[in-house]
């Protein structure tokens, strides 16, 4: 079949590669415009156009998806199928040209976690299981009816960075699939059910804040999903910390530990344990949480590196 291919960041390469691995030709790629960056304002592309340059691939990156001469382009193609992975959401107007239609790679099991961020949603709200789901496009995101459908268990050591790479190969061999079946013609559609759906929106700062009242496992199913990017914060004595790395210690292990330790607080009385308060010894930081203490294992202090928290108290204390 003759496909073009539609992604913009690292996510979709491995996809990419596996269409160009195949029988099927790859006739465009379309990604998202050049950029400009740094100081000096040099353009950079996309992972995936730089991909699909040293590939010898044709690639489009039109401002706006419904420019005429942009889709007058595809139509030109005469392609069977458009493939999308991680790019932007398309008219009507471009996903209707294909003879086969056109369908996308969403890193959740659909219908949950529709939006943009369904790999950090699954790990921020504590779940065992996701998975992978292409489907065929319709005017509302996410909605179109499934064509395959594909689990991966999530690891406790998981987190944003980790399943990511893991749930990116795992699409890679699922996208090929689904062409196959396409190309064949012997494939069944599942039409999603709209009454058991779950959100899963953009990432934003406000999202990325530690409210330290909350329960321990929540704080730390919330730095899982952002690690390590964008990366969960708390602010303290004016200064911001990233944290990208936590351990829950239950109430009976942190009497045992804190027993042992020459620990150092935040607070002059540590008789009453309060939220938000900071423990911390020669090597060690902890955060009293709603219920539990949450171990700082990584942190990144404002404008300096990422660090573990023995690096930190080498250098910088939380201990007025």
């Amino acid at each position: 079949m003759k496909i073009v291919f539609m992604g913009t960041p690292e996510f979709a390469i491995p996809s990419l590669q596996k269409i160009l691995d195949s029988k099927h030709q790859v006739a465009a790629v379309v990604t998202a415009p050049d950029k400009e960056r740094g100081r000096g304002r040099q353009i950079t592309f996309s992972p995936v156009k730089e991909f699909a340059l040293e590939n010898k691939l044709a690639v489009y990156n039109p401002v706006l998806l419904k420019d005429p001469d942009f889709i007058s382009q595809l139509e030109e193609l005469k392609p069977d199928l458009f493939v999308v992975v991680a790019f932007r959401i398309l008219p009507k107007e471009v996903y209707s040209i294909p003879v086969k239609g056109s369908f996308n790679l969403h890193g959740s099991l659909l219908p949950q976690y529709r939006g943009a961020a369904p790999i950090q949603w699954a790990l921020i709200n504590g779940e065992k299981q996701t998975g992978v789901t292409t489907f065929f496009l319709e005017d509302k995101v996410d909605t179109g009816n499934i064509i395959l459908q594909e689990k991966i268990s999530i690891d406790d050591k998981d987190d944003f960075g980790s399943l990511h790479d893991k749930m990116m190969m795992l699409g890679s061999e699922v996208v090929l699939k689904t062409i196959n079946l396409i190309d064949s013609g012997n494939y069944s559609l599942t039409k999603q059910n709209d009454s058991v759906t779950s959100p899963a929106p953009k990432i934003t700062k406000e999202i990325c804040e530690i409210d330290w009242s909350k329960y321990a496992v929540e704080i730390h199913n919330l730095v899982r999903g952002l690690s390590p990017y964008p990366g969960a914060y708390f602010n303290y004595n004016g200064k911001t910390y990233k944290v990208f790395k936590t351990k829950m210690i239950d109430s009976d292990r942190w009497s045992v530990v804190s027993g042992q330790l020459d620990i150092k607080s935040n607070e002059t009385d540590n008789s009453q344990l309060s939220t938000g308060k900071i423990y911390q010894t020669k090597k060690e930081i902890f955060v009293q949480t709603k219920d539990d203490v949450l171990q700082i294992l990584e942190l990144q202090p404002e404008d300096r590196k990422r660090m573990t928290a023995e690096e930190f108290l080498r250098g910088y204390t939380l201990i007025n």
